[in-house]
C-alpha cells in the first residue's frame, strides 16, 4: 500500500474531530488525495451500527456485545472503505481506530486487553495506523466540554450519547489508557496536549504530520 493511514484519538471533547478536519484541509490544499472517515462508522453499514452502539436508549448493553459491534463496524469499514483508498495511495485520515476500543473498552469497562486488540485486528485484516495523534485533555476539561455542547441552544445542542454518559471514573479510565497506549508505541504515537488554544494545537500537528509527509514520499 502506497498511501499514509493517519488516526485521530482521545477522550471525548478533546477536540480531535476539529483537528482532524484542519489537518484534511491543509493537505487538500497541497493537492493530496485525502479521505476524511470516521469510527464507528464511515459506510452506510458501519453508520448503522454506530447508531445502536451509541443510543442512549440501549443501557441494557453488555460489555461484550459492544466490543463486538464496534468490531463488525471497524471490519465493514476497512474493507469497504480504508483499505481500496490505501491501496490507490489515499491520505486516510480517520477520528477513532482500534486505539479507541482498547482505551474505552479494555480500559474503560476493565476487559481483557489482549482479547480486545485481538478482536480488533482480526476485523482490520491487521491493518495499523502510520501515526496516530492523542489529543489529551483533563477529564473534567473534556466533559465540561461535553456538557457544554449538550446545553447548546437549537440546532446546537447535541445530546450526549450512551458512552458520554458514563461516569467520571470511566472516563478517567480511558484517559489513563490512551497513555499506556501512547508508552507502548512511542513510535506511532504523538501525544498532543489539547488544552490549548485550536492554532497551538493545529501547528504542532501540521509540524509532525509534514515531516511523516517527507519521510513517506522520499522513500
Amino acid at each position: 500500500m502506497n498511501g499514509i493511514f493517519i488516526t485521530f484519538e482521545g477522550p471525548d471533547g478533546s477536540g480531535k474531530t476539529t483537528q482532524l478536519k484542519k489537518l484534511g484541509e491543509e493537505l487538500k490544499k497541497l493537492g493530496h488525495d485525502v479521505l476524511v472517515t470516521r469510527e464507528p462508522g464511515g459506510t452506510a453499514i458501519s453508520d448503522q451500527i454506530r447508531s445502536i452502539i451509541l443510543d442512549p436508549v440501549n443501557e441494557e448493553m453488555v460489555d461484550q456485545a459492544e466490543v463486538l459491534l464496534y468490531a463488525a463496524s471497524r471490519a465493514q469499514h476497512v474493507h469497504q472503505l480504508i483499505l481500496p483508498a490505501l491501496e490507490a495511495g489515499r491520505i486516510v485520515l480517520c477520528d477513532r481506530f482500534i486505539d479507541a476500543s482498547v482505551a474505552y473498552q479494555a480500559y474503560g469497562l476493565g476487559l481483557d486487553v489482549d482479547k480486545v486488540k485481538a478482536i480488533s485486528q482480526y476485523a482490520s485484516s491487521g491493518l495499523e495506523a502510520t501515526r496516530t495523534y492523542i489529543l489529551d485533555v483533563p477529564v473534567e476539561v473534556s466533559l465540561a466540554r461535553l456538557h457544554h455542547r449538550a446545553s447548546g441552544s437549537g440546532a446546537n445542542a447535541q445530546q450526549l450519547d450512551r458512552i458520554e454518559q458514563k461516569h467520571v471514573d470511566y472516563h478517567s479510565r480511558v484517559r489513563e489508557g490512551f497513555h499506556q497506549i501512547a508508552a507502548d508505541h512511542p513510535d506511532r504515537v504523538k501525544v498532543i496536549n489539547a488544552n490549548r488554544s485550536e492554532e497551538e494545537i493545529a501547528t504542532e500537528i501540521w509540524s509532525n504530520c509534514n515531516r511523516l509527509l517527507e519521510e513517506h514520499f522520499s522513500l
